[in-house]
Order: structure tokens, then C-alpha cells, then sequence
């Protein structure tokens, strides 16, 4: 549905966009997630055909963007962040504009606006002016906008901004069933609202991208992420004899023991694989009564803190490696030509 090869964004000598790549399948909801200034607005706004790309391809539904750009267009939703709204025209009013903008057969508008406006529940506020709307129903509006045409992908940047908790709900539930016939792209800084609603995440970094995977793919990676909290019955002298002769613990600590004989544990797990079963197994062999493991998951938060970390850290590593580099080099420079004086003095 959407291809994007090579993409590159340069604003004069420096390089926002670094040659990335994806692609997005129909019906796939994808979150695109990054620290400010990422590259996460320049990427979508290429997306999109408000920015022209410095070179590389994007291609819509098998159109390409630059070669064809209103017929690629066509097939583009778009919701930015601040909904381009006309706040003095009624909601219906704006939507057939929309749909007149985006070439909607005249003798079809209305039905299209209509079935719009049913889609994200603002039909009863059709003859409204949108000035005396809420923010969630101007996002929702917004919305609407972006579905007329009914366009393949759909791209939505921080749509749950501003909503409250009851709007985010509602919101997360429509985006949900766009999904099923349209292709989704989501930029948010609300991790857990992307975690609940995409199929895969796309994370990128100073304008690289740093991971694209599946949701689930995640969630499993991280479900046992290396903290647990166990409850055992026993003589702490035996959990201790089982715990510190277990390979896959790096360290434990006896938190309380919440009742006579019963204690909780926390254990960290030395990173090689689910470490719950090997767990069970050991307790019961050694005739401890487990009352329950409990694994922290890590967070969508924690695995992009930690890639965009080891990014940065990796990228001060090469730079000071090429400075060392550079440095070695002037002064193996400079002790060449100090001897080849001394040779000329004696000669």
C-alpha cells in the first residue's frame, strides 16, 4: 500500500532524513514514534506530498507521489496535528468544501459527507458552527475530513491530542475499525495509546530509522523482560541454595515476607530468554510451594528510550573514534616530517 525507498530530506549542508525505508501493508496500522526532532513531521510530510523529498521514492497504492502527484494524492487522508478547520462554517458546510476540494462527483457530495459525518459521530452537530465545537469533536471533524474520498491510506498526526480520557476511547475504537479497510499511519507522542492500537511500530532516530516491528513481535520480546517478582513458601536458607546456583539470575533481593514462611522476591534475570519455567521447575524440585511469578513488562517508553540512547551513544563512539583517528594521524604526520628535517639537517 505505501513503499517508501531511500528517502532523503536535506535543508542546505544538513541531512534531516537519512535514506529510510518501509513499507505498509493494507489494512496494517502502523505507529511512527521518535523524540522531537526526530524527523517524524519531515517524514510524514513527504508522505503526504507537502514536502518535496531532496531524492528517493514514495509510492501510494502502486502510484508513485513525485511522477503523479494528484492521483497519488487521491488516495491520501490526511489529519495534521491542527486540523485545518474553517471555524466559521458549519461542520456540514466544511465537509462538502472537503469533498468539492477533493473532487467528489458534485451528485455524490452529500452522500459522502453524510456517511462521513456518521462515521465519527458528529451527524447531530452537522448545523453547528465549528468555532463552538470541543476539541474532540474538532478533532473529530477533522477526521472526517481526512476520510472523505475514501482515500487507501490514511495518515494521522497526534490525533489523541487535547482529547480527554473518554475521547481518547472513542477515538482508539474508530481508528480501530478504519483499520480493517484502510491503511493507517499514526505519529504520537501517547506510547500507550500507539501500543493499543497499531499492528507495528516504526521508530526512527536523528533521521534514521531504528526499528520497524510488529506489535506482538514486541510485547513478546519484552513480556518477560528480565524483572520478576516471585512468591515463594519455604526456609530462606533453600531459596537461597536454589536462587544462587540458577545461571539465568544475574541478582535477587527478599523484598518482605508477607506472612510467616511466605516471602517476596525480586529476581533479575541475566537477558537469555523467558526464565519463568526454569523457575518452576527448580522450586518444585526443590519442595518450595510458589504461590506466583509475576514478570514486569517493559514498556513501549523503555525500548524507545533505550534504542534512541544507544543511538546517541553509538554515534558519540564513531565520532570520537574519528577524532582519535584523525588526531593519530596529524601526529604520525608530524613525527614523519620532524624526520625528515633531522635527515636534511644531516645531510
Amino acid at each position: 500500500m505505501l513503499v517508501v525507498e531511500k528517502l532523503v530530506k536535506n535543508y542546505g549542508q544538513r541531512e534531516t532524513i537519512r535514506g529510510i525505508d518501509f513499507t505498509l501493508k493494507k489494512g496494517q496500522i502502523v505507529g511512527l514514534l521518535g523524540k522531537n526532532g526526530a524527523g517524524k513531521s519531515t517524514t510524514m510530510n513527504m508522505i503526504t506530498g507537502c514536502l518535496a523529498p531532496t531524492s528517493g521514492t514514495v509510492t501510494v497504492d502502486g502510484v508513485d507521489l513525485l511522477r503523479s502527484p494528484e492521483e497519488a494524492k487521491k488516495k491520501i487522508g490526511y489529519l495534521p496535528e491542527h486540523p485545518p478547520l474553517y471555524v466559521d462554517m458549519t461542520v456540514e458546510e466544511y465537509l462538502l468544501f472537503v469533498a468539492e476540494l477533493k473532487g467528489v462527483a458534485k451528485a455524490e457530495r452529500k452522500s459522502e459527507v453524510a456517511l462521513r459525518m456518521e462515521q465519527v459521530d458528529v451527524t447531530d452537530r452537522k448545523d453547528m458552527l465549528i468555532k463552538h465545537l470541543s476539541k474532540g469533536y474538532s478533532q473529530r471533524v477533522g477526521m472526517a475530513q481526512a476520510l472523505i474520498g475514501n482515500p487507501s491510506l490514511i495518515i494521522l498526526d497526534e490525533p489523541m491530542s487535547g482529547l480527554d480520557p473518554n475521547q481518547v476511547v472513542d477515538m482508539r475504537n474508530l481508528i480501530k475499525t478504519l483499520g480493517t479497510d484502510h491503511t493507517i499511519m499514526i505519529s504520537s507522542h501517547n506510547l500507550a495509546e500507539i501500543q493499543a492500537v497499531c499492528d507495528c511500530i516504526i521508530i526512527i532516530d536523528d533521521g534514521q530509522i531504528i526499528m520497524d516491528e510488529e506489535t506482538g513481535q514486541i510485547e513478546k520480546e519484552t513480556a518477560a523482560s528480565g524483572r520478576l517478582t516471585v512468591t515463594l513458601k519455604g526456609k530462606k536458607n533453600d531459596i537461597h541454595k536454589v536462587l544462587s546456583h540458577m545461571k539465568q539470575i544475574k541478582n535477587y533481593e527478599f523484598l518482605k515476607e508477607t506472612e510467616p514462611g511466605v516471602f517476596e522476591i525480586q529476581i533479575n534475570a541475566t537477558g537469555d530468554g523467558d526464565i519463568r519455567d526454569a523457575l518452576f521447575v527448580a522450586f518444585s524440585e526443590s519442595g518450595l510451594i510458589c504461590y506466583g511469578i509475576n514478570a514486569e513488562k517493559t514498556s513501549l517508553e523503555d525500548v524507545s528510550r533505550k534504542l534512541t540512547t544507544e543511538e546517541k551513544n553509538q554515534a558519540e563512539d564513531a565520532s570520537e573514534g574519528e577524532e582519535e583517528a584523525e588526531e593519530a594521524d596529524a601526529n604520525e604526520a608530524s613525527e614523519e616530517k620532524e624526520e625528515a628535517t633531522k635527515e636534511e639537517e644531516k645531510e
